[in-house]
């Protein structure tokens, strides 16, 4: 299947433009691109369902193009909330996970970026898996139209927080949040996207020069370097007071806040004294703290703070002036947190000879 996916062109990869030029060269009038667009972004993936236009061209569109080139491999619904949780395959055989989460305002999906990840974060359920490849364009598009292809219904908000980190895919993910903002693709808000970081410097500075008022989310987990450099290893390569500039700068460049992501992990980063070091460094910038009840995943020996060291933790901030929250957890019973469903599917394969 695999050999087949890839001499086809991905036809969701394209803009209107590049679309138009490829139908061109096949014989079709440029009006031909409109349909096919609006058919794509409605949530139509089959070809053959497009149903004004002629059946040859149908037929030649599945011959020559792929939609996205994924499909849902698994797909788990939490019996607490609702959530959803997508195992998905690529073309390549690959395969990605997108959950979807649905608050009073709406759905939000759940992306990722990447098959696998570069980061190595010592608390991610990806790390051990390592990494393969970037996600396309279409690969990213295609995880929004099948969700909402799945549930009937439209996707508002996107969180690109989910395998991969956004940052090492940068112009691909740029590209695709540029294209769903626009009206004849999804239409959905800039200020409704959020863009998840560990901490990659020189993008996070990049980013805030990009003029769209997308939120960026930066995965802090540690009070100081030598927790950091301890479960991250990006910290070994900017340190927190670099990771802290940039993040000031980017709030000075776009006046907007940015988000701590702190996963709490018990007896590591979760005592009054790490709150206080934190807020110390914290204090009087413009952001808010997102504290994470830390996920167990089997084989990573970190256990999850207790609600008293958690809500310990979070008065301290208070206490200096810091918004904070802490996050809900949302599809507890399905394994919703970013990469341990693929990484079980993984883990139960068998080893090819």
């Amino acid at each position: 299947m695999g050999d087949m996916m890839d001499k086809k062109r991905d036809i969701l990869d394209m803009e209107p433009d590049e679309l138009a030029e490829a139908l061109k060269a096949l014989g079709y009038p440029s009006f031909r691109a409109k349909q096919v667009y609006k058919w794509l972004y409605s949530g139509c993936l089959d070809f053959s369902s497009m149903t004004n236009l002629p059946k040859d061209m149908r037929v030649k569109l599945s011959e020559e193009f792929t939609a996205g080139g994924l499909r849902i491999a698994n797909k788990l619904v939490s019996k607490v909330d609702g959530t959803r949780k997508y195992l998905l395959e690529l073309h390549d055989g690959n395969i990605i996970e997108s959950v979807l989460m649905k608050y009073h305002y709406g759905y939000s999906a759940c992306l990722s970026t990447q098959v696998g990840c570069h980061m190595g974060c010592a608390f991610c359920a990806s790390a051990s898996l390592g990494f393969v490849r970037n996600l396309t364009v279409g690969e990213l598009v295609a995880q929004v139209l099948s969700i909402m292809n799945d549930i009937g219904d439209r996707i508002g908000h996107l969180v690109l927080m989910g395998i991969g980190e956004p940052f090492d895919n940068y112009d691909n993910v740029m590209r695709f949040l540029r294209r769903v903002n626009r009206e004849d693709t999804l239409n959905i808000s800039y200020r409704k996207m959020t863009v998840s970081t560990c901490g990659i410097v020189p993008k996070i500075l990049e980013f805030a020069r990009e003029g769209i008022p997308v939120n960026l989310s930066v995965s802090l987990h540690a009070p100081d370097d030598e927790i950091r450099r301890r479960t991250m290893p990006v910290a070994r390569r900017w340190s927190m007071d670099e990771l802290l500039k940039a993040c000031n700068e980017y709030t000075r460049i776009t006046s907007r806040r940015i988000t701590y992501e702190y996963s709490l992990i018990e007896d590591v980063n979760d005592s009054p004294e790490h709150a206080r070091t934190l807020a110390e460094k914290l204090k009087g910038t413009l952001c808010h703290v997102n504290l994470i009840p830390v996920n167990t995943v089997e084989g990573i020996d970190f256990s999850k703070s207790s609600r008293e060291r958690t809500e310990a933790f979070k008065k301290v901030l208070e206490k200096y002036g810091i918004a904070v929250t802490v996050r809900r957890e949302l599809g507890s019973d399905i394994m919703a947190a970013c990469g341990q469903l693929r990484r079980n599917t993984l883990m139960m394969e068998p080893k090819k000879v």
